[in-house]
């Protein structure tokens, strides 16, 4: 296209064809670039002053209203998640992770976790790179921002590719990169359920400790699955707790809505040592993964200990799968909770029962009469022979 001396582009030369292609191409991207997209937009309407209109036909006029219509359509629908970053304070980061920093900070006045994902510098990553990186972030959201259960983190909202976000320090405030995008949920004083478990590895959990915090992950897990959502990632480390110790599911990274068609879900997603054998060998795979995840993290509590702290990665893989591998179950645990933990981990998804079933099962196990893990001379490992029953 052609300029003419005062800068505005002729009219009669747009390619409204070609306008149209670049739009849905670029269109999923208008939103990471505010900003910028608001310049555009801008500029695209003052240079082409539609006091030139009369060289455009009524079909023209439709489409460039059509371009303004559906960007202001994409900008009113991705607000329903975003947070303004003028109201969030960034503090003090509380954990780190392969991909980015959790911080303290506030959002409104209210205690809030920032999760921030950091892409490396700009310019340091292809365009596929963003884009997958872009589409991960948006699935978490997506994920997230529709769940309302109490033991699910309430999720407050999210930002991506601001440049406004800040982080105080002791020093005063410090920018971001334009590219770090960030996750705001309510904050867990508690911490992660892990953290918990690894503190009371002497002393082990009293049995309605136990039974409490299975409940909670269960009936949250339940809640996702009802949802048709599938965690994909259950273990200890993403779960945390509030101040009165109850339980929410956290980290949602790679959760994703269950497909219809179980060959549409593949691959090894999730963590070594809580990863079902379906999942281990790439086979299709359900929300079932979940519930085998669920059994181990249920052993997990009632021990405090660590499943295969030993085994490297295919020496799980391949006992898991070829083996039937499963961590040893104490012998003072109650048979009551042993049967859930058997159930929930047996190698065929199938057999396993659904979240809403281990939730009855877990409900009407009796903790009257104790039953918790004994600690014994060699508190790192899991294995109690003792008759009578603990805490």
């Amino acid at each position: 296209m052609e300029k003419s001396s005062d800068g505005f582009v002729r009219a009669d030369q747009i390619d409204l064809k070609s306008l149209d292609e670049q739009l849905e191409r670029h269109l999923n991207r208008a939103w990471t670039m505010e900003k910028n997209k608001k310049k555009e937009e801008d500029t695209f309407i003052n240079n082409n002053n539609f006091t030139h209109s009369n060289s455009f036909n009524s079909s023209s006029n439709s489409n460039i209203i059509n371009v303004i219509n559906n960007t202001k359509s994409l900008k009113k629908e991705r607000q329903e998640w975003e947070i303004d970053p003028a109201k969030l304070i960034i503090k003090t980061a509380i954990a780190r992770g392969t991909f980015g920093t959790v911080h303290r900070g506030f959002y409104d006045g209210h205690d809030v976790a920032v999760k921030l994902l950091d892409w490396g510098e700009e310019g340091h990553r292809t365009e596929a790179e963003l884009a997958s990186l872009r589409a991960a972030f948006t699935q978490e959201v997506a994920v997230w921002h529709k769940l309302e259960h109490p033991n699910v983190t309430k999720f407050i909202g999210a930002t991506m590719g601001s440049s406004e976000l800040q982080i105080q320090t002791d020093n005063g405030q410090m920018g971001m990169p334009s590219n770090v995008c960030c996750v705001v949920v309510e904050y867990l004083p508690g911490g992660a359920l892990k953290s918990y478990l690894i503190k009371n590895r002497r002393r082990k959990l009293a049995f309605t400790v136990v039974v409490q915090i299975a409940l909670d992950l269960a009936r949250g897990l339940s809640y996702l699955h009802s949802q048709k959502i599938v965690h994909r990632d259950v273990k200890t480390e993403n779960m945390l707790l509030d101040k009165t110790r109850t339980l929410k599911i956290a980290d949602f990274g790679v959760a994703r809505v269950e497909a219809s068609n179980p060959n549409d879900m593949t691959g090894e997603t999730g963590t070594l040592g809580y990863m079902a054998p379906e999942v281990l060998n790439g086979n299709p795979y359900n929300r079932k993964c979940d519930v085998y995840s669920f059994g181990i993290c249920l052993w997990e509590i009632y021990c405090c200990d660590m499943p295969y702290p030993d085994l490297s990665f295919s020496e799980v893989t391949s006992a898991v799968v070829r083996q039937n591998l499963r961590p040893e179950i104490p012998r003072c645990c109650p048979s009551s909770l042993a049967n859930v933990m058997k159930r929930c981990w047996d190698a065929n998804p199938d057999k396993r029962p659904e979240m809403e079933e281990v939730v009855s099962m877990l409900e009407v196990i009796d903790t009257s009469k104790g039953g918790g893990m004994i600690p014994g001379d060699q508190p790192q490992s899991c294995l109690c022979f003792r008759k009578h029953r603990g805490p």
